[in-house]
């Protein structure tokens, strides 16, 4: 399992756990909108910010808690990989 799909998996626990997402963790494809897909609100976009840094250890600054990061599981996962990576 990559590093990626191992964060994918994850985040989906998180979503179903956490957030209370109304979708089964297998039913989440990992390009699916959180917003619009999967009807995460702002309140749920910030829980979501504050356990990715919890869980992955990164910091999220303001200018990188942003759609085009938090769009969906995928583009999440990649933006921690390359927290993690140090970039």
């Amino acid at each position: 399992m990559s590093p990626k799909t191992a964060l994918e998996d994850t985040l989906r626990e998180i979503l179903v756990a956490d957030l209370y997402v109304d979708v089964p963790a297998e039913g989440i494809q990992p390009d699916d909108s959180l917003q619009e897909t999967l009807g995460l609100d702002s309140l749920g976009f910030v829980e979501l910010r504050a356990r990715c840094e919890q869980q992955f250890g990164v910091a999220i600054s303001d200018t990188d808690f942003t759609p085009v990061n938090f769009r969906s599981i995928s583009t999440i996962a990649d933006f921690v990989v390359r927290r993690q990576a140090g970039n």
